[in-house]
């Protein structure tokens, strides 16, 4: 990639920092299945464009970093110390061992390197510091310029923190040197690690510690199986057999030669480190490309969670408006009490007796049988708004039921329940709101009544109480709004009552009038429920608000996922050569 045009570097550099802004940008609120892992990728992803691509980018020809990690105990430590002949790595007594990781590098190098270019994360000290939060570098001039050494802390640490700092290191290096044992080269931890390496496209070499005499034979054969199998065969593989330390505890020369002759070769050749940076930046920007994907599926799960969860509410206050509905047209209102104080005002038997005459002896009739009987209005109007609130109030309740069931079953919204228990239940000023709304839609029916009736000459005059009892029929009339539709079908609840309003209705008005004023009457009422419900149901939005779903997310995601492959291939990273300066065993 060394021989590539600044132009498809900066063009690489521009992309992969629009796809970090994207990454760090996603929010995955709703807890499915698969968000966790998802935004455990994208925090890894963003931190190795911090920690490696963007910064290696920005510096192709900058010297190596090669961490070495491995299992508690390999002998990390010591083999750095050996390479650069002085105990510049503290090995752990006790275990875990909490420290900051330590840098190695030649002189000539240390300035990259203490400037925060790499792992910028990670404050830069010269001193020991049991800080994981700090980086020490140190300088070392047997160590050939071209190639640094970090020694990174154990990566099956029983302390959380020191994995994930062993895991942050590793994913920032040009070239992993890992360190394992001959007890402990077929553990699960460091082939789960080694995998990773091979998804990245690391290059990678390993280093098979205290291996007992004549045992070598026997384990390297089963060691090299396991590589292949894991597909991670192409590095070099070194091999250090048991050995006493020296006074410092240092390996003896000899013992190390291979490594450090692999090491110093690697450090030695331009086109060696080139084409290591090539394949590993090459490496981890194609797999960059399964991250964007898992990301963008589970960002694109947010958002079909989020309009589900939306649409179970906005299904279950629909239904809470129908139900209102469905209880006005099957009358479910005009019995009982309503049923007494509508006969009690009229007289069901006489008034049905007067529909069946001329329709001024009629008028004439309702109009004597109503005036100056305020008392029994009062009652009919009360009862009326009374069964109104208690069927609105029920269709809440119900809708708020609704809601929350249809949120317990789906996978996200049991944890928006348990942080809103509440929502399954109406809102506490419910009960007062639906009275208030009650009283202003009765008060609309009559001034429709009222309207209608200034606009009928035979009527104009009559008195404020007559408009009342108008409104009240037009009421009750509305509370069985069948009875109006085109094809004349009619609901007779409680022995002609609806049949009765129906017809002093349109004795006074005019069939066509009634039929309008009903409409409107009923279209009214339910416009204001359903303003009610949707109230109640913006407790279920509002919860959904407080945590949004991007819905811009995976598209936004689509796009600089593409953007970077582009670049990509603009900067020829799709070859890969074979590993460099190979050796040892």
């Amino acid at each position: 990639m060394a021989q590539d045009s600044p132009s498809s570097t900066a063009s690489l550099v521009a992309a992969l920092t629009e796809l970090r802004a994207t990454l760090s940008g996603v929010r995955l609120p709703l807890a499915l299945p698969d968000a966790d892992s998802a935004r455990r990728a994208a925090n890894d992803a963003v931190a190795q464009l911090d920690d490696y691509l963007l910064p290696r980018l920005g510096r192709l020809d900058a010297p190596l970093l090669v961490v070495v990690g491995g299992s508690t105990g390999a002998g990390k430590s010591t083999l750095v110390n050996s390479l650069v002949r002085a105990p510049v790595s503290a090995p752990g007594v006790l275990r875990p061992t909490t420290r900051s990781p330590t840098l190695v590098c030649h002189p000539d190098d240390a300035a990259w390197f203490t400037e925060s270019h790499l792992l910028p994360g990670l404050a830069r000290t010269t001193q020991h510091s049991d800080d994981p939060g700090t980086l020490r570098v140190v300088v070392a001039p047997a160590l050939r310029a071209g190639l640094a050494l970090l020694d990174a802390p154990d990566i099956d640490s029983v302390v959380a923190d020191n994995r994930a700092l062993a895991a942050q290191l590793l994913a920032a290096a040009d070239l992993w040197l890992f360190v394992t044992t001959a007890a402990r080269y077929a553990d699960a931890v460091p082939w789960d690690l080694l995998r990773t390496a091979r998804d990245r496209g690391a290059v990678t070499a390993l280093v098979l510690d205290r291996v007992p005499p004549g045992a070598e034979a026997e384990i390297v054969p089963d060691l090299n199986r396991m590589r292949q199998a894991n597909g991670v065969g192409e590095g070099p593989l070194f091999v250090i057999p048991e050995s006493r330390l020296d006074g410092q505890g240092l390996l003896a020369e000899s013992v190390v030669a291979p490594v450090r002759a692999w090491a110093d070769a690697l450090a030695g050749s331009a086109a060696d480190r080139a084409d290591v940076v090539r394949r590993t930046v090459g490496g981890a920007v194609a797999a960059l490309a399964p991250v964007v994907l898992a990301v963008g599926a589970a960002a694109d799960a947010q958002v079909a969670a989020a309009r589900s969860l939306s649409g179970i509410v906005d299904t279950a206050y629909e239904g809470g408006v129908s139900a209102v509905g469905n209880g006005l047209s099957r009358g479910d209102l005009l019995r009982g009490e309503v049923l007494a104080r509508w006969q009690d005002l009229v007289g069901t038997g006489e008034f049905m007796r007067g529909v069946q005459a001329k329709v001024a002896m009629l008028r004439d009739r309702v109009a004597a049988a109503v005036t100056g009987r305020p008392r029994p209005a009062d009652e009919l109007r009360e009862a009326l708004g009374s069964g109104l609130a208690v069927l609105v109030r029920e269709a809440a309740a119900g809708a708020a039921e609704e809601a929350a069931r249809g949120w317990r079953a789906h996978p996200a919204g049991g944890a928006l329940l348990r942080a809103a228990p509440d929502l399954g239940s109406p809102s506490p000023g419910l009960a007062a709101r639906v009275d208030v709304l009650v009283r202003e839609w009765q008060q609309s029916v009559l001034d429709l009544v009222r309207v209608e009736a200034g606009q009928k000459r035979h009527i104009a005059r009559v008195s404020a109480y007559a408009v009342n009892a108008l409104g009240l029929a037009a009421m009750v009339a509305v509370f069985a709004a069948t009875a109006f539709i085109p094809t004349g079908a009619e609901v007779a609840v409680g022995a002609g009552t609806t049949v009765a309003a129906q017809k002093l209705l349109e004795a006074i008005f005019g069939d066509q009038a009634v039929r309008e004023l009903a409409a409107k009457a009923r279209e009214d009422l339910l416009r204001r429920v359903r303003a009610l419900l949707n109230g109640e149901a913006d407790r279920f939005r509002a919860v959904l608000a407080a945590d949004p779903v991007d819905e811009s997310a995976p598209d936004a995601l689509r796009r600089a996922g593409a953007e970077v492959a582009r670049a990509a291939r603009d900067a020829r990273l799709g070859t890969v050569s074979p590993s460099p300066a190979e050796g040892g065993r």
